[in-house]
């Protein structure tokens, strides 16, 4: 079976919505951010969209609205809760400023029985949505770029779209010059070009105020040393990722480090912010990457010591000339991940992680256990000497890291906060350091709730994910639990990675369920699984063994890949497509 006709389904259509049925049907607009029909509606018409697009979105209990996929010119949308008599099953929004068609369920299936290509056609589009919605196709692909500085943004978009076609897609830049042109003109130019992006700068609200509801994401361009402007972009819809642009804080090239981004979150409430340098093809490169959907995630798993094997898989990653846009982790995962995330070079993490890890013996300031083992004094001295007082809203690339809110019963997600403190509460296993207290909730380590957070990163980045995950090497070793004699453990010096109760009680508070990590691997679209043989959770010492274990496993599954990593997602999405169709 091949892909449906549209040529043939919007023929069909257009016989029925503009033939002998046009005194049944009915033409309205919708502004962007206007719902067509809500999620448990009636199905009792079946639209046609003109011009414009819509945006299908559906709502989990208790989970945020997930978006799922484009409405574009010429195709219909409710035809399967109408075909079927029952209620939508999902929710659609204009995504800009759409003209809708509208035909009755009896109108059309009058007009149905002489039009017999219209049913086979409209199962095949049916078809061939479910499919898109379970990869993921029909991913944005308008953007709208605001200027909210007093410098032009025209430049950096244009950048970004060079760098958009260098990676062989088609992309059309459009300014205030289309202010007055219709609708149909919009519609035709998004019909030829793979991406189109809208471009206004600060002193064009008008042209500025078309682009936000003419476009599928916002983009708002600030400069981080000037505060926000009084009014944002901010638009309508179920989707909350949607309703809220994403940020770019473009800094002068002379300034070395993002800086002040904490005004402009709390005036602006970006759905995601981004760092770039005015002039920097690397930073305009990443953006395209955002756009095309091609940006790479990495995401990181906790493991006690053997996340060591996660600076192995940085290395290799960084020699295979992968793109670190999305940096993510729990526990130690999310220690290792902060390096890159920070722009440190391999050599930098390296000597880092020796410092505070295998030469300072982090876990050894033992104390009387009343509410933990240690008094993490040491851990403190050595984030606080690692990150300072730098905020992870200002580190380069986006970032987040995990603990466990034993107040909530939730996961904790840090974005925004001191780094050192969100990187105290992530590795703060249950007995062994003393919780964190912020904002007056209990906080311990990540892994206690979720020890491998693909799902997470899901939620920020559409483009590949890239997971490392040492979860199925964290078990106990059982001669580690021999109780020695008070004497020879002191003399050893095996005291100085804690009593055996250390490794006990590290393995108890990140137990995974066998279905839970399942699911968390399934999102990731490259696995990296290393396996760092002999070695204890809280063996700080062994560091050589886990790097090359994690370099080996790294470059072990970068050799499964028939093309660049960036395109993991993409090449995932045509197997399924191709795969489908011989499964139905």
């Amino acid at each position: 079976m091949t892909p449906p006709r549209t040529d043939t389904l919007e023929a069909a259509l257009s016989r029925v919505f503009e033939g002998r049925m046009i005194d049944r049907a009915s033409w309205f607009a919708l502004t962007g951010g206007e719902a067509l029909f809500h999620e448990g509606d009636p199905a009792d018409t079946l639209y046609l969209v003109r011009s414009g697009r819509l945006g299908v979105f559906r709502h989990e209990p208790g989970q945020p609205s997930q978006f799922i996929g484009v409405v574009r010119p010429g195709e219909p949308v409710g035809e399967m809760a109408m075909l079927a008599d029952a209620p939508h099953t999902a929710s659609v929004v204009a995504l800009r400023d759409s003209e809708i068609l509208a035909l009755p369920r009896d109108a059309f299936f009058e007009a149905a029985r002489t039009e017999p290509d219209l049913m086979v056609e409209l199962s095949r589009l049916m078809i061939q949505r479910a499919r898109d919605r379970r990869s993921g196709a029909a991913e944005p692909s308008v953007f709208g770029f605001i200027g909210a500085r007093h410098r032009p943004v025209r430049a950096f978009v244009e950048r970004v779209g060079a760098a958009i076609q260098a990676m062989g897609f088609t992309c059309r830049i459009i300014d205030h010059s289309a202010l007055s042109s219709a609708a149909e003109w919009f519609s035709r130019v998004e019909d030829a070009h793979d991406y189109v992006l809208y471009v206004a700068e600060a002193d064009e609200p008008a042209w500025a105020a078309l682009c936000e509801r003419q476009v599928d994401r916002v983009f708002v361009i600030g400069d981080p040393l000037l505060a926000p402007p009084a009014a944002t972009p901010r638009r309508t819809g179920p989707d909350e990722a949607h309703r809220r642009p994403d940020l770019i804080l473009l800094r002068d090239a002379r300034m070395e480090r993002p800086a002040n981004t904490r005004i402009w979150l709390d005036g602006l409430d970006p759905a995601r912010w981004f760092h770039a340098a005015e002039d920097s093809a690397p930073d305009a490169a990443r953006i395209a990457r955002v756009v095309t959907g091609t940006s790479v995630g990495v995401v990181f798993s906790g493991g006690g010591a053997r996340a060591y094997a996660h600076i192995g898989v940085v290395q290799a990653l960084h020699d295979a000339r992968v793109p670190f846009d999305f940096v993510g982790g729990a526990s130690m995962g999310a220690v290792i991940g902060a390096g890159p995330a920070l722009g440190w070079t391999d050599d930098e993490l390296d000597a880092r992680i020796r410092h505070a890890f295998v030469r300072s013996d982090p876990l050894s300031d033992i104390a009387f256990p009343i509410v933990a083992m240690t008094r993490a004094r040491k851990v403190e001295r050595l984030l606080q000497e690692a990150y300072g007082e730098l905020l992870i809203e200002d580190m380069p690339l986006p970032f987040f890291c995990t603990s466990s809110n034993l107040t909530s019963g939730q996961v904790q997600i840090h974005r925004r906060s001191l780094l050192r403190q969100a990187m105290r509460a992530s590795i703060s296993i249950p007995g062994v350091m003393p919780p964190v207290v912020m904002n007056d909730q209990v906080l311990v380590d990540g892994a206690v709730l979720k020890n491998f957070p693909a799902e997470i990163m899901r939620q920020i980045n559409s483009g590949p994910i890239i997971g490392s995950d040492v979860s199925q090497t964290r078990g106990v070793d059982p001669a580690s639990l021999h109780n020695p004699s008070w004497l020879r453990w002191l003399v050893s010096g095996a005291w100085k990675k804690g009593p055996p109760i250390v490794a006990v009680l590290m393995r108890s508070a990140t137990l995974t369920t066998d279905a839970e990590i399942e699911a968390s691997r399934s999102i990731t679209d490259l696995l990296i699984q290393p396996t760092p043989e002999g070695m204890d959770i809280r063996d700080w010492k062994t560091y050589d063994a886990p790097v090359q274990a994690g370099y080996a496993a790294a470059v072990a599954a970068l050799s499964t890949l028939n093309g660049p990593a960036t395109l993991l997602r993409r090449a995932r999405e045509q197997t399924q497509a191709v795969v489908g169709p011989q499964a139905s």
